[in-house]
């Protein structure tokens, strides 16, 4: 896969990045490994994660895919063909982004991860309670004490975002290189209305979350009954069974049969040519899931197919 930089920072990334919030939740750790493998393999390098992962499940306590993960990089011997990141802020056990916070919860994730650095830092989600010249502050120190290589965020307003950019420049302090939003064709608004214009002038890399809204871009859900497929996922996908969401996989079953791929396969190559977006994310429970989604890579949609798809998702 031809990899694509990430902002101003030395990362350059394939234009698709796995999630590792199914790690130790939906797969255990054996699958994890097949699944890590078969995505470093086929021409994937950036695995994201969170320290948070996956504290929901009953019975886990937070840690668990940054541990599994830990674990494969030191059997598979692959630490120097992939790029980590992981998050702080939305875990219990180190919540917020204080200087304090950050700098207890690096060390947990490096133990985890069994890594020397981390490759890209990101803060899960804002903290207006710390002042923003403080987070970063503590972020430049674990850069400079060589834990960390480049930073990001996720779940930012545009406003925040902006004001950390301009914190960042008036103190000479490190910039947030990413930025991890939700994103794909059905929940579009949030994104380009505001962060998209800030990203693009700011040359900020994008790697959206969400990418196939829950499953729902897959085309695997499509009424009410359907929801029954997945007890994990019928809830979160049961918002887009709409006229819109109809209409949008209506569109990618258009486009998809011209391409002899699937529904999944369209919805990720329209994210993929997106001018501004780096790579999605996708997470995947099988090793054949994977390499289906891994196929969008392969895919150049047309621009009135491109038009096509952001007319019905509109």
């Amino acid at each position: 896969m031809q990899q694509r930089p990430l902002g101003h920072s030395p990362l350059s990334i394939a234009p698709l990045a796995f999630g590792g919030n199914v790690f130790g939740w939906s797969v255990d750790e054996k699958r994890s490994f097949e699944l890590l493998d078969a995505f470093v393999d086929a021409g994937g390098n950036l695995i994201d994660t969170a320290d948070v992962y996956s504290a929901w499940v009953p019975g886990n306590a937070g840690g668990e895919s940054e541990t599994i993960i830990g674990k494969w990089l030191r059997k598979s011997g692959k630490r120097d063909r992939v790029l980590i990141s992981t998050k702080v802020a939305k875990w219990a056990e180190h919540p917020g982004l204080s200087p304090v916070n950050i700098r207890q919860a690096v060390d947990g994730s490096l133990q985890r991860l069994q890594v020397d650095c981390i490759d890209l830092y990101q803060a899960h989600q804002d903290d207006a309670s710390v002042p923003m010249a403080d987070t970063l502050g503590e972020f430049a120190r674990l850069i400079e004490a060589g834990k960390v290589r480049v930073i990001g965020a996720s779940n930012f307003s545009a406003a925040r975002f902006a004001d950390a950019l301009t914190i960042a420049k008036q103190h000479g302090l490190p910039r947030y290189e990413s930025l991890q939003p939700e994103y794909n064709l059905v929940s579009r608004a949030g994104y380009e209305k505001e962060l998209e214009p800030l990203i693009r002038r700011e040359n900020i890399g994008v790697i959206g979350y969400y990418a196939l809204a829950s499953g729902f871009l897959s085309g695997k859900y499509r009424s009410e009954a359907d929801l029954a497929k997945s007890s994990a996922r019928g809830g979160a996908v049961k918002q887009f069974l709409n006229p819109h969401g109809l209409q949008v996989l209506a569109a990618l079953d258009a486009v998809a049969a011209a391409h002899g791929a699937t529904p999944a396969q369209i919805a990720l190559a329209w994210l993929i040519a997106r001018p501004g977006l780096t790579a999605p994310i996708v997470s995947a429970t099988s090793v054949e899931q994977l390499r289906e989604l891994l196929g969008a890579t392969a895919l150049t949609l047309s621009d009135n197919e491109i038009a096509q798809l952001d007319l019905a998702s509109a």
